[in-house]
């Protein structure tokens, strides 16, 4: 399967036309009747070779780390990553891989890190500080990585990592923000959100790795947002009564409807653990205990399908309703 920044390098190396490439999406597109960017496709594994190298990778890395020990041992671990990173990376471009390399460099820089400054650093108190330094070192350690690799993960990782780093210092410069530590979570979802948006809208054709970068990002802003919305509002340390199962119901059809305009699933998916619990209290409301679980999964599992085979124009007709400046900014709706 290609992808369509393949398909735009085989345009820049002259191996496909312009046309003939605006032609192949459209007729992709009128295949799966709806626009390219609906798919919301990234690359994870090109073939089997990924999984067969991704094995081999994690095996040799573990091996490594089993036997230098402790922190020393991550920063073998580091290196070997960036090194292998240099060919399968680089070189192949390999999906599956370069995400399992990106992440083992940026876990053994953190894990250095933090085992390095156990002699300063060694007290329960002293931890936070070293939570906090492995935290800002990861994050400078994805800014190099997406410098030399640009791995579409990476920005997600640089961004989720600057923000432990800042929250963890936060909090230990002024103790008393541990009672809003819920609209910490909220507002390091909202800047997320915000930088996801900025990259997605950068590219509305979803054409470049730009769309990838956007994904990843969408999968690090949507369970810090659903978590601290649910979790401000009340609705995870509630009863479990009608009142709050109906707030969570309503909760997530207002999720679902900011996916459909941004045209992410990620929120829907990051709340659904949510709404089975809410649906199964709905029904042991209503006596039916034994089958809750079974009829909620049913339910839910319906109702996903149908949304996913009338996307397209459900989007289409919320899109449709948005003033023109924001539409153009969005992937185009059928």
């Amino acid at each position: 399967m290609y992808s369509e920044s393949d398909i735009d390098s085989a345009v820049a190396a002259g191996a496909l036309g312009a046309d003939a490439a605006a032609a192949l999406r459209s007729h992709v597109a009128r295949l799966r009747a709806a626009p390219a960017a609906d798919e919301e496709q990234f690359r994870l594994v090109t073939g089997f070779n990924d999984v067969f190298v991704s094995i081999a990778v994690a095996l040799m890395l573990l091996s490594l780390w089993w036997l230098v020990g402790r922190w020393p041992g991550a920063l073998a671990v580091a290196a070997a990553a960036w090194g292998l990173a240099e060919y399968f990376t680089r070189r192949r471009r390999m999906a599956l891989p370069s995400i399992l390399l990106h992440l083992a460099f940026i876990l053994a820089v953190s894990f250095a890190v933090f085992g390095a400054l156990a002699p300063w650093w060694d007290d329960d108190k002293a931890n936070g500080w070293r939570v906090g330094a492995a935290a800002a070192a990861a994050a400078a350690a994805s800014v190099a990585h997406w410098r030399r690799f640009q791995v579409p993960i990476t920005v997600a990782v640089m961004l989720g990592s600057a923000l432990a780093a800042v929250v963890t210092f936060a909090l230990i410069a002024v103790p008393a923000l541990r009672a809003y530590t819920g609209w910490m979570a909220f507002a390091a979802g909202g800047i997320a959100f915000a930088v996801a948006m900025a990259w997605d809208m950068s590219d509305p054709l979803r054409r470049t790795r730009r769309a990838d970068v956007a994904f990843w990002l969408h999968l690090l802003a949507s369970p810090l947002l659903v978590h601290s919305i649910f979790t401000l509002t009340g609705l995870t340390g509630g009863s479990g009564g009608i009142g709050h199962a109906l707030a969570v119901l309503a909760g997530y059809v207002l999720l679902v409807g900011v996916a459909l305009v941004v045209d992410r699933r990620a929120m829907m998916v990051s709340a659904l653990a949510y709404v089975l619990i809410a649906l199964s209290s709905l029904f042991r409301e209503f006596g039916i205990v034994q089958a809750s679980m079974g009829l909620t999964a049913l339910l839910i599992s319906s109702a996903l399908l149908l949304l996913s085979a009338a996307w397209a124009q459900v989007r289409a007709r919320l899109v449709s309703r948005l003033p023109d400046a924001w539409q153009a900014r969005l992937p185009p709706a059928i």
